[in-house]
């Protein structure tokens, strides 16, 4: 039996082999089983789908490479060399796809961290617009234009991030001028009537209406009023339109800058 086993194939013992095929079929079962696991593990935790199935690669590549050195160990073959080999050839590829690199550590971050998810409006480098897909590389944004852009993740994720869709409510922010005649309480019961004639605003939290600042020829009123955030733009527009409609039914005038030129006749 030992001669058997001695016997060489190629450059490699029967009993190299041997051992290599009952290694082979050992980590099969063991990656089969561990993957089993993992697989429940990650399905229990909180992220995205895109993550859950990188991590899984991920992770099935690991044991799969480790599986190869134990073969390659069993067949005789110096496994401090292999690695060696694949380190060099991991830093040439590195080196030569950084900025790939760092758009997925920043894709995976933003997949972690979940600053926005897939049908948010954001505004992220430098872009504005409905976030259609996460992925590893690159955040694709579909824009007000219907414009599909492809954000690099690394420019995503440097940038200052803002999540119009975070909340249920977002609040519509008017500035507003009227006439120094025009007393202030009939101002601002004109500018609520405007708001209560704009069916999308909410009653809680109450629209707040007052002046702002006292201007060189007109005086400033805010008008905050809040909405469900798939009617800000709706509000936003309507609003506008009230506020005339109210003014001039009121009598009220509204601003605007203009010059008065007084002629001098000799």
């Amino acid at each position: 039996m030992t001669d058997i086993l001695s016997k060489h194939i190629g450059n490699f013992t029967l009993g190299n082999v041997f051992s290599a095929a009952i290694s082979l079929v050992i980590c099969l079962i063991a990656v089969k089983v561990i993957m089993i696991i993992v697989n429940r593990a990650v399905n229990k935790l909180p992220i995205e789908k895109t993550l859950h199935k990188f991590t899984v690669s991920v992770v099935k590549a690991i044991l799969y490479f480790i599986s190869f050195l134990i073969v390659a160990e069993s067949l005789g073959i110096d496994v401090t060399s292999l690695i060696a080999v694949f380190s060099l050839a991991g830093l040439a590829v590195s080196l030569s796809v950084q900025n790939s690199l760092s758009n997925l550590a920043s894709g995976i971050m933003m997949l972690i961290t979940k600053p926005f998810s897939v049908g948010d409006y954001i505004e992220a480098g430098g872009i504005s617009g409905t976030v259609s897909e996460i992925n590893f590389i690159y955040t694709k944004m579909l824009t007000p234009d219907n414009k599909i852009i492809f954000v690099p993740n690394s420019d995503v994720a440097s940038s200052k991030i803002t999540n119009y869709s975070a909340e249920p409510l977002r609040r519509v922010d008017i500035n507003i001028t009227a006439s120094y005649d025009a007393p202030i309480e009939k101002v601002k019961a004109a500018l609520l009537s405007a708001v209560k004639d704009c069916y999308v605003f909410c009653e809680d939290p109450a629209p707040f209406i007052n002046v702002m600042s006292y201007q060189s020829s007109s005086i400033e009123y805010v008008i905050r009023a809040w909405c469900r955030n798939a009617d800000y733009w709706t509000g936003y527009f309507r609003l506008l339109e009230n506020v005339k409609k109210e003014f001039d039914l009121n009598g009220i005038e509204m601003t605007y800058d203009h010059l008065n030129v007084h002629m001098i006749k000799d």
